[in-house]
């Protein structure tokens, strides 16, 4: 069905014997493409599929059925240098395979890479009985086309003298982008799906993930308000008009959409979120998915602690939507607040409490974008430069570098302020306690180590996931570090900052030693350390990287939690066809100590994978006990993304 055919639908279904508006009956579905501007041209086929123009040669944004193809030379088009899509619904892209076939470059947006290049994994998985989540990616494509690039957010694709570039835009689809470029003096923002005329969106339908929910409304305000911030001139959306009062539309849709989200949820959308000024020198943003906190010195220059994603919405449904071997979305916020209103001019330095996802998403950025500098406690910087080695929980895929590192008990001195860094396990090991006076004011930056509970008896919240890796004594470290340090405030990781007592911090204490005590009366003599952790003994790096005739070093790691040596066993269950040496890994960890050592792993040239991704598994015997394949690591074959 043509683009024009649908509308007509849609808009009698709506509004029955209605007339069609000029625009909509001004072009045939068999019509060729219009002439926007000298370099631009648009054809309405199942989508509008848009024609940048550089002599004899173009881009297209978008696709459709692929009918643009038979017009190119009526324009003096003789080559398609790319196609660049704003989002994966098959009417943006179901003409792909035409274009594969034509050896035509196509490029997708990152985070929904896997919806072209995996389509047919896609619907291996995709769960239609029992169904909550109900986001409509059932609009992906049927079969696999070859994807050449991935369109990474805020980067730029640059083809010949023209730049465009990606301002992720989620609201239509969770993967949306929005390409700017100056086109014949107007800088046109070619913007998918999000919207369709001023104040109107193409569907409702697509902006609800999941059950009862309105994420894509909250997503599409933000991402307009966004938008605008761009300033485009000129709105090509993927149906309706083009827009030439940009502004004005953009400002009619966002309001219109804000009105309906907060009659549907009673809530106010994303982006509203404010800031807390906590003091003149410390600024809290306790609305974003973590909480995340600037130090701005009287320079200008900002200490973030933290930074994850815009809002809960954001990172929640970005989360669910991320391919196994992807990273999660991140879209900037916040930065401009800080320096519209609260003196900030360059993020120096980013400090996180702890290595979860949700509180460094956007490190990252602020890495590329910024220039800024990563300071973390001293276990966390292996966790960021290789994070496919570990199997713990919220891991960041995308490796970061860390700049400078501290110990327990480190202070350091940042502008005009002091701090202290002490390890704080708990939550996860992998999490430092901050503590720093600003404004007079003695503040412990914490992570998700503790929370305001509001109990009458002060004891304070914390919680428990042991895939994390959790000691028996790690809350308590983390409590005894506050206790001796006695802040009066404290900045968590999720919610305001609140005032903290003495007796706040002992009442916890005494409650997480009865924790300590349940550990060792439910868990087996002797052995408490290894009922808490899944990981004490593990293949590092977990998530293996190779590909047919390559070899791998992988480390088999082992925590003895005994007070007396323990004799290790490990053979590695793989492949019949891989060569393993040695083939059985011995060695001794020492009395509460850790060790490891390295095996070999050849795979044959020949070799020919059955799917891109399988798991190895260690049989292990400890202090001569077949505990049997207690812990396992993924392999990801290089190059074989689909099968």
């Amino acid at each position: 069905m043509s683009q024009t055919t649908r509308r007509h639908f849609i808009e009698s279904a709506a509004a029955a014997g209605a007339a069609p508006t000029p625009s909509s009956a001004a072009v045939a579905p068999a019509a060729g493409p219009r002439r926007l501007s000298d370099r631009l041209w648009v054809l309405e086929d199942t989508c509008n599929v848009y024609v940048v123009q550089d002599g004899t040669r173009c881009v297209l944004i978008d696709f459709g059925s692929g009918r643009i193809l038979d017009h190119l030379s009526s324009l003096g088009v003789s080559q398609v240098d790319f196609i660049l899509h704003t989002h994966h619904h098959r009417d943006q892209c179901q003409g792909d395979h035409r274009a594969n076939a034509r050896g035509i470059p196509i490029a997708v947006p990152a985070h929904e890479k896997h919806l072209f290049a995996d389509a047919e994994n896609f619907w291996r998985n995709r769960r239609v009985f029992h169904l909550y989540y109900v986001r409509n990616d059932f609009f992906t494509l049927t079969r696999n086309v070859r994807v050449a690039r991935a369109l990474a957010d805020y980067s730029t694709f640059r083809w010949r003298n023209t730049d465009f570039f990606i301002l992720p835009t989620p609201g239509h689809t969770l993967g949306s982008i929005t390409l700017l470029a100056e086109l014949d003096g107007r800088r046109t923002a070619f913007t998918g799906d999000l919207i369709y005329a001023p104040g109107k969106i193409q569907t409702l339908y697509d902006t609800q993930v999941n059950y009862g929910g309105a994420e894509g409304v909250d997503l599409g305000i933000y991402s307009l308000r966004r938008l605008a911030e761009r300033n485009p001139a000129r709105l090509c959306p993927s149906h309706g008009e083009p827009m030439s009062e940009a502004a004005a539309a953009i400002d009619a849709t966002a309001g219109r959409l804000t009105d309906y989200y907060r009659f549907q949820t009673g809530n106010a959308p994303s982006a509203e979120n404010r800031p807390l000024a906590v003091s003149p020198h410390l600024v809290a943003h306790y609305q974003t998915t973590s909480s995340f906190y600037a130090v701005i010195s009287d320079s200008g220059k900002a200490l973030f602690i933290d930074y994850g994603s815009a809002s809960g919405v954001h990172f929640g449904n970005f989360e669910r939507a991320t391919a196994a071997t992807d990273r999660i979305r991140f879209v900037e916020h916040s930065i401009d607040e800080l320096k519209r209103n609260h003196g900030l001019k360059s993020v120096d330095v980013v400090m996180p409490s702890h290595m979860h996802d949700d509180h460094v998403n956007g490190f990252p950025h602020l890495i590329r974008q910024y220039g800024a500098k990563v300071w973390c406690y001293e276990n966390m910087v292996d966790v960021f430069r290789n994070p496919r080695g570990y199997n713990l929980g919220c891991i960041l895929s995308e490796p970061f570098q860390v700049s400078r590192s501290f110990r327990h008990g480190e202070t350091f001195r940042w502008e005009e302020f002091e701090f202290e860094v002490t390890h704080s396990p708990g939550h996860t090991e992998y999490q430092m306690a901050l503590f720093g006076v600003i404004d007079g004011q003695r503040v412990a930056f914490t992570g998700d180590a503790f929370f305001d509970s509001g109990r009458k008896d002060g004891i304070m919240r914390h919680n428990l996931i042991f895939r994390n890796h959790v000691e028996n004594d790690s809350h308590v470290k983390s409590i005894r570090n506050l206790i001796e340090r006695q802040p009066a405030l404290i900045a968590p990781g999720h919610g305001r900052p609140y005032a903290v007592s003495r007796e706040m911090m002992l009442a916890t204490e005494k409650n997480l030693r009865r924790q300590q005590q349940f550990f060792s009366d439910l868990l087996p003599e002797g052995e408490t350390n290894f009922g808490l952790d899944p990981s004490w003994l593990r293949l590092y790096p977990y998530q293996i990287l190779a590909a047919p005739g390559e070899t791998v070093s992988v480390e088999v790691h082992a925590q003895n939690y005994k007070p007396s040596p323990l004799e290790i066993e490990v053979t590695l269950v793989a492949p019949p066809e891989w060569s393993i040496q040695p083939g059985v890994v011995k060695f001794e960890a020492g009395p509460g100590a850790a060790a490891h050592r390295a095996v070999r792993i050849a795979i044959p040239r020949s070799w020919v994978p059955r799917a891109p991704r399988l798991a190895i598994a260690a049989d292990v015997v400890a202090g001569g006990k077949h505990l049997g394949q207690i812990t396992e690591a993924v392999v990801d074959i290089k190059g074989a993304e689909s099968y």
